[in-house]
């Protein structure tokens, strides 16, 4: 009895380690597509894209030239409206971060971060920091232009087959006038994805 329990205990322990899964490190640049879904490729691919585009824009130039100063951004929604779930958040700072490593225009908090900033600076003002390093109210830098965006998808398939067509978008429109400064689009993203039959 002893020695059949020992046997088993000894099997167990060769399927734990046999079970064990392996990782492997590649270049963070190398392209890999498992699931034929959205991945890092598309998202660099796309975000690459629209940052050129964007920097490009003559309506960028042009408000530097007249205005003298650089245009001051804030990031608004980026809506996903894929059949998938896709973080778009990591596609607006991606934008975000380049266009302002660009010197080209200049950016101001949004969002949750606004929030966290404005509650630090009216904790300064309870009298226990000093007068000379307090941040003090109403010194907010507005911004001139939204920037905005979106993904979706197109899906086509037939029996074990299926394309998935991506459409990225991004744009930058005036706060005051709602004129748009500029607008992207990325489109050159499409996958065949074939599916193994289900073996009897």
């Amino acid at each position: 009895m002893k020695k059949a329990f020992f046997m088993l205990c000894l099997t167990m322990v060769f399927l734990l380690f046999g079970c064990g899964h392996s990782v492997q490190r590649v270049d963070a640049d190398k392209q890999i597509d498992l699931s034929g879904y959205w991945n890092d490729t598309d998202l660099r691919k796309a975000s690459d894209n629209l940052i050129k585009d964007c920097l490009a824009a003559p309506r960028l130039s042009a408000f530097y030239t007249t205005e003298r100063r650089l245009p001051v951004i804030i990031v608004g929604r980026f809506i996903n409206s894929s059949d998938e779930h896709i973080d778009t958040s990591i596609l607006s700072q991606r934008l975000e971060a380049s266009i302002l490593a660009s010197g080209k225009a200049e950016f101001v908090a949004s969002g949750n971060l606004r929030d966290d900033i404005r509650a630090e600076r009216m904790d300064q003002q309870q009298g226990y920091t000093d007068d000379a390093t307090m941040a003090r109210i109403g010194r907010e830098t507005g911004a001139d232009f939204m920037m905005t965006g979106s993904v979706k998808t197109i899906v086509d398939s037939y029996d074990k087959t299926a394309t998935r067509s991506y459409f990225i978008t991004a744009e930058l429109t005036d706060i005051a006038t709602n004129r748009r400064l500029w607008m992207g689009e990325y489109n050159d993203i499409k996958k065949v994805i074939r599916r193994p039959s289900v073996k009897p």
